[in-house]
C-alpha cells in the first residue's frame, strides 16, 4: 500500500506503535507528526483508530479508519472487540503488565478470514502484543477533523458498529483489509489526501 501511495505522488510513511496505552501510543504518533510538518494524514488500522482520533494535532487535515476501534468519548477499546475476539485472547504476565495475543488457532478466522492460510499463520506467528491496559483507558473521542472509514463488512474482531459522520466505504473483507484489499484502502487515504 506504502507503494501504491507513493505512486500517487503521496509520501507515507508506516508507524507501528508501540501498544501500551492509549494515551502514551497517541503521544508517540503526535510526535511523529509534528516532525513530519506540513499538512497529514492519518491512517489507523485496528486499535490504530482509537489512536490516531486523540494524537490529531493542528496539521492533521484527515482521519482515515481502517477496520478500526471508533470510541467515542470515554468509552473504552476493549468494548469494541467482537464477542469471540474477546473470548480468543491470550494473557501473559509480562513483568508488571498483562501482555495480550490472539490464539494462534483462532486468529485466520477472526482477523485474516480471506487471505491465503500460509499468510494467516505467519500473521498468527508474528502479532505484536498489546498491553491490556491499552484497552482499558478511556478514549477522547473523535475531534473536529474530517473522517473517512474503510469498513471491512467480514471483520470477526471487531463489534459491528456504525462509523461517525464521514465517508464511508464498505469493502467484504476481513480484518486484514489492508493485505487483502490493498488498493482499495490506498484509494480512500487519497481521496483524504487529496480533499
Amino acid at each position: 500500500m506504502i507503494a501504491t501511495l507513493r505512486r500517487a505522488g503521496i509520501e507515507a510513511l508506516a508507524v507501528a506503535t508501540p501498544l501500551v496505552g492509549l494515551r502514551s501510543d497517541a503521544a508517540y504518533v503526535a510526535s511523529l507528526v509534528q516532525a513530519v510538518g506540513g499538512p497529514v494524514v492519518l491512517a489507523g488500522h485496528g486499535t490504530g483508530g482509537a489512536v490516531i482520533a486523540a494524537a490529531a494535532a493542528e496539521n492533521v487535515t484527515g482521519l482515515v479508519y481502517v477496520a478500526a476501534l471508533t470510541p467515542a468519548a470515554g468509552e473504552r477499546g476493549g468494548h469494541l472487540l467482537s464477542a469471540a475476539a474477546l473470548e480468543a485472547l491470550r494473557p501473559a504476565l509480562i513483568g508488571k503488565s498483562v501482555e495480550l495475543t490472539l490464539r494462534r488457532d483462532r486468529y485466520r478466522e477472526l482477523v485474516a478470514g480471506d487471505l491465503p492460510h500460509d499468510d494467516a499463520l505467519v500473521m498468527a506467528a508474528t502479532q505484536r502484543p498489546i498491553q491490556a491496559a491499552a484497552l482499558d483507558e478511556p478514549a477522547p473521542g473523535p475531534g473536529p477533523v474530517p473522517a473517512w472509514f474503510v469498513v471491512a463488512t467480514r471483520d470477526r474482531l471487531l463489534a459491528p458498529r456504525a462509523p461517525a459522520a464521514g465517508e464511508v466505504v464498505e469493502l467484504a473483507a476481513s480484518h486484514a483489509v489492508p493485505r487483502s484489499r490493498p488498493a482499495e484502502v490506498a484509494e480512500v487515504i487519497e481521496r483524504a489526501a487529496r480533499r
